[in-house]
Order: C-alpha cells, then sequence, then structure tokens
C-alpha cells in the first residue's frame, strides 16, 4: 500500500533504481506487516544497523554523498510550496474576479493535473514539471482564494491557518508514536478514502444533472461541514503515510534527487487539505 498521492502510488521510493527503499523488509522498531516490506534488509550486514537493530531504532544509511537527507526533502518542499505561493498571490493581485479569470482558473487546474500525472508516470523526477505544477496549482488556488475572500473575508487566511495547524498537528501525532503507520492502518484508510471519492464523483453527477440541489454533499450547510471535516481527517491521513515514505527513503539511503517526490507528495497533499478548509471556512462563515 501506498501513499494516495499520484506520485506516490505510482513508485514511491524502491529498488527500481537499485537503490534500497521503499517495499524493503520492515525496519528494526517498526510493526511487523508494514505495508512498504517486500524483500530482505538491505542494511543486513551493514554496522550501522547492526547496532540500530540492538538498539531498537530503524537503520539509518551510513554518511554518504548523493543521499537524500532531511535538509534536502526541506528545501524542495520550500521551493515547491514558495511556487505555488507566488502563483497564487500574482494571480490574485493581477485578475480581478471575472468569467475569464475563472475560465484561466479552470484552464490552470487542468494544466496542473496534466503535469501532475506526467510527473506520477515517471520513473525519476523531473523538477520542472513539479515546479511547472506547482505554478499551475498556485494560478487556480489564488483565483478560487479571491474569490472566497470576496465573499467572506479573512477565509483564504483563515485556511492557511488551519492548513498550518493540521500539518503540525499530525507532524506532532505522528513524531510522538501515537500513529503507526502499518499495512492494517493505510488499508483501512485507503479503504476510506477511495470510497470518499466515489461519493463525490456521484455527488458531482447528481449535481449536474439537476438531481442534487444546492450542491448534495458539497452544500454550505451542516452536511457540506461534516464532509469538509471527513475530507480533512482524510488529508491528515495522506500526510502520515507521506511523513513515513519520507523517514523511510532517509533511512534507506534514498538518492538526493528524490527529496523532489518527497516534495511533491507533500504539495499535493497540502493543496488538498487547503481547499478543503477554504470550504470548511466559509461554511461556518455562512451559518454565523
Amino acid at each position: 500500500m501506498r501513499s494516495s498521492n499520484p506520485v506516490f502510488s505510482r513508485r514511491g521510493f524502491s529498488r527500481d533504481n537499485g537503490y534500497a527503499g521503499f517495499n524493503t523488509a520492515p525496519q528494526a522498531g517498526y510493526a511487523q506487516g508494514n505495508p512498504y516490506a517486500q524483500s530482505g534488509n538491505p542494511y543486513a550486514n551493514n554496522p550501522y544497523a547492526q547496532q540500530d537493530l540492538q538498539q531498537g531504532a530503524p537503520p539509518q544509511a551510513p554518511a554518504t554523498t548523493g543521499r537524500m537527507t532531511m535538509d534536502d526533502v526541506v528545501t524542495r518542499s520550500a521551493m515547491t510550496l514558495g511556487t505555488v505561493a507566488v502563483g497564487a498571490v500574482l494571480a490574485w493581485a493581477l485578475l480581478p474576479i471575472s468569467s475569464t479569470s475563472f475560465g484561466l482558473a479552470f484552464g490552470s487546474a487542468i494544466v496542473a493535473m496534466v503535469l501532475a500525472l506526467i510527473q506520477s508516470f515517471k520513473r525519476t523526477p523531473v523538477p520542472a514539471l513539479i515546479l511547472g505544477y506547482a505554478a499551475f496549482e498556485g494560478v487556480f488556488l489564488g483565483v478560487i482564494s479571491e474569490m472566497y475572500n470576496s465573499q467572506w473575508s479573512g477565509a483564504p487566511f483563515q485556511a492557511v491557518l488551519g492548513t498550518m495547524a493540521v500539518t503540525a498537528a499530525t507532524l506532532l501525532v505522528y513524531k510522538a508514536g501515537w500513529i503507526r503507520v502499518t499495512a492494517r492502518y493505510a488499508r483501512i484508510g485507503m479503504s476510506i478514502a477511495i470510497a470518499f471519492v466515489l461519493v463525490m464523483a456521484v455527488n458531482l453527477l447528481l449535481v449536474a444533472f439537476g438531481v442534487a440541489d444546492n450542491g448534495g454533499l458539497r452544500s454550505f450547510g451542516p452536511l457540506g461541514a461534516i464532509v469538509g471535516i471527513i475530507a480533512i481527517l482524510l488529508g491528515a491521513f495522506f500526510l502520515t503515510l507521506d511523513f513515513k515514505q519520507i523517514e523511510d527513503g532517509i533511512a534507506y539511503g534514498a538518492p538526493k534527487n528524490e527529496a523532489w517526490l518527497a516534495a511533491f507528495g507533500l504539495t499535493l497533499t497540502l493543496v488538498w487539505i487547503y481547499v478543503e478548509m477554504l470550504r470548511l471556512v466559509a461554511i461556518f462563515s455562512s451559518n454565523d
């Protein structure tokens, strides 16, 4: 089982390029049945790993140039999210609310989706594709954020704070060990996520054909708020899978350029959470 993110669901960090990563044996200190475990421990003969095994800690890759580190992940994530932010700010500042800007936002979303799909089917990360996705996604977010702000003043700012709060809380819970990414955890979470997406697809069709009024399950009422909360909880679930894969990639010594995949996956998840948080803020503001 892999993350919901297209880039991770395609391959993640694996042995595809000849290095040890996800889909290897469970790390010491992690529960048996790790969803990423398939073959033997790549560091079974590594003295560093042997020491870690005795101490009950995950095996750590020896210091080697060209290996992915947390600093690499943070730097690439900052670049990708920064590109999203710049695109959003420029779109907000330069595109007044109009049918033209809505059309541009829709077109940008389509381009961003296409770039994301292309990257997800590539065996190696392409920074240009990832940053291109981030730029077009930023334009889309900038336009819809401006639209929401015109109707519910301050909604985008509150949504940003909410996204940061969800991310920080999820990271805290994950690092504290209160959530363990096991096969059962991932299987249940992904089943719920797939069911949610299918229900939302059916709801969209019903709304499009006029069967469901006012957005159906995505209305601006109590039902819409419940659906939004579920979507945000799913976003937090996706984050835990992303954190686990990043942690394993670093521990198993993934190549440095794989940090772009980590940044891409995190960006996809954070965009999901922000959009859902924006809707949720609007719903609560409408009911005040």
